[in-house]
């Protein structure tokens, strides 16, 4: 019998790209290092959307290494490009920043109060760092250091030499249009900037002169920005002109000693595939379209001698909770987000389970929970040999890199009862240990850094992400009106669960205890299942947690009640429920 549609397969995507990407390097350059690529614009925040361009390369590379082989990942910081707009949310920006749109980003003062120099330093700094912490590495190579030492320079004189080349390629796709797209769900602002990319798809190719076509644009020697036209070039002595639309100013430079000026991004980025010898590299969304950049420099490439990359185009990373992260940040979440809430396994995991075609979400909101009980079920099935195969691929690459494993969280307690716990103890480690030592009483937890960093990401999704409103505060004396109130079905749920209470103190204890009162009322056992019951039973379990819920903390729900009950301690649990 055949098996179709599986969402598994023997071998991982990542398996399959190393493949091909050790099988193309050696045609290229037999012996060499394998060169993998990502580009990022630190023009503002480096989002999760952006991150899957690192990761794609990264997990290639990663396999790769793991076969033994040499590997290079270049990341080229884009910190040469132009300034294009300010960034929603950005703490300490005003409206005069927008005075240096057209400027290289290294020539952009850095936001206000930031220790760094420029703002691409600045918004790179925090990319690193979250790199870092997820065990990705990386050669970075920025391209203010490339054009501005000249290291570019031979490839420069070598473009304007073929700009009519370069020009007839990219008049191909001038008057092209890209295709309907289809009709999707409708997408709020921020998730339409996650989606953008970093606007180098739709920057100027270097048309529009009266002088003719010209693939380089200088940087202004006056006012910096690259609102600048060539207007007459020299190919022998290399002589430039330019006027800046935005200052008037104008002058004439050798080309041959210049180094105040980058190629257009179309002829940028092939002219690098060609330098730095790229075999591999994804593309987003945003570089599909017909006469996109991918595209084009598939053709440009080979002006400069090289070849274009294999590598996939990776679909978007959206954001489960975003309107409220929109709201309260300005801006799409960044990998530093998701990694106060979320352990680097976890966040590489995401990464590395669906292949880059496939979109996904990355959850801020309850979400989280679920995610976290998934990988927990999967850590589990890889211990004991029950993961399939792609599953179990998908985890190695979460859990280590070639150079060995990440760190983890010694115990791994469920993140939902970690986030109960944090948020019923609201910062008091003390409380929060003694509630954690009493889940378990056979194997109790001993120390709060067992639980860590697991226990601090739960901590933090708590205070950053769930509402004041719908944080657990739990009453300090009881509701003496609701219990006068109860009827004598009411009292009994009461005393059956405060007389079973000493004796089921742990959180598989309470589970069975607080589930199995509504059973023992009607008549059944405490560990009758689903199947030996009545259906009405549901609906006095639920009418029983929610008189629980009103009397501990005045709400209708709050955290499980187990977590809760273990939190809040026998003694005050006997006190706020009347005995």
């Amino acid at each position: 019998m055949p098996i179709v549609a599986q969402s598994t397969e023997t071998t991982d995507w990542v398996s399959r790209f190393a493949d091909e990407v050790i099988a193309e390097s050696e045609r290229r350059a037999p012996g060499k290092p394998v060169v993998v690529a990502s580009g990022l614009s630190p023009s503002g925040p480096i989002h999760l959307g952006n991150l899957r361009e690192v990761m794609t390369p990264h997990l290639v590379a990663d396999e790769v290494r793991r076969r033994g082989h040499e590997v290079r990942h270049l990341i080229s910081w884009d910190d040469y490009d132009r300034y294009r707009k300010v960034p929603a949310g950005i703490a300490g920006v005003d409206e005069t920043w927008a005075e240096h749109i057209g400027k290289p980003l290294t020539s952009v003062p850095a936001p206000k109060g930031s220790s760094y120099p420029n703002w691409a330093e600045h918004f790179k700094a925090a990319m690193v760092a979250s790199l870092a912490e997820m065990g990705v590495e990386f050669d970075g190579i920025s391209q203010t250091e490339q054009y501005t030492s000249g290291v570019y320079r031979e490839q420069i004189l070598h473009a304007m030499r073929h700009r009519r080349d370069i020009d007839a390629i990219l008049a191909q796709y001038r008057t092209k249009k890209a295709p309907a797209k289809k009709s999707q769900k409708p997408v709020d602002e921020a998730e339409l900037e996650a989606a953008e990319g970093s606007g180098a798809a739709a920057e100027d190719d270097g048309s529009g002169s009266a002088a003719g076509y010209f693939p380089y644009k200088p940087y202004c020697g006056n006012c910096e920005k690259d609102l600048t036209t060539v207007t007459a070039y020299d190919d022998d002595s290399t002589e430039l002109t330019y006027a800046c639309t935005e200052c008037g100013f104008s002058e004439t430079v050798r080309l041959g000693e210049f180094n105040r000026g980058k190629l257009v991004w179309k002829v940028d980025w092939p002219m690098r595939w060609a330098y730095e010898g790229v075999v591999f590299e994804p593309s987003g969304v945003d570089h599909s379209s017909p006469g996109s950049s991918f595209q084009v420099g598939g053709q440009i490439v080979g002006i400069f001698g090289g070849k274009q990359p294999i590598g996939p185009m990776y679909a978007f990373v959206g954001i489960s909770g975003m309107a409220k992260m929109s709201s309260s940040k300005g801006g799409v979440p960044t990998p530093a987000d998701a990694l106060q809430i979320m352990e680097p396994q976890l966040l590489r995991w995401l990464y590395a389970r669906r292949r880059p075609n496939q979109s996904f979400k990355i959850a801020f909101d309850q979400e989280i929970q679920r995610l976290y009980d998934e990988w927990d079920r999967l850590d589990a099935k890889v211990a004991d040999g029950s993961a399939l195969p792609a599953d179990a691929a998908a985890h190695a690459r979460a859990v280590r890199t070639a150079a060995g494993e990440l760190p983890r969280t010694p115990r791994p307690l469920p993140y939902r009862t970690l986030a109960s716990v944090a948020d019923v103890t609201a910062g008091h480690e003390d409380q929060a240990l003694r509630i954690l030592s009493e889940l378990d009483p056979a194997n109790p937890l001993t120390a709060l850094d067992e639980a860590r960093p697991r226990y601090d990401k739960a901590e933090a999704w708590i205070n950053t992400h769930v509402p004041a409103d719908q944080r657990t505060i739990v009453r300090d004396e009881p509701d003496a009106e609701l219990l006068k109130s109860l009827d004598e079905q009411g009292r009994q749920s009461l005393r059956l669960l405060l007389d079973g209470l000493a004796d089921h103190w742990s959180l598989d204890g309470l589970t069975h205890h607080v589930y199995g009162v509504p059973k023992v009322q009607a008549g059944f056992p405490a560990d009758a299942t689903a199947k030996e019951l009545p259906p009405e039973i549901k609906t006095a379990q639920r009418s029983f947690f929610a008189l629980l819920y009103h009397l501990l903390v005045g709400r209708d729900t709050g955290p499980r009640l187990p977590t809760l009950l273990l939190a809040v301690g026998q003694e005050r649990v006997r006190h706020l429920l009347g005995e």
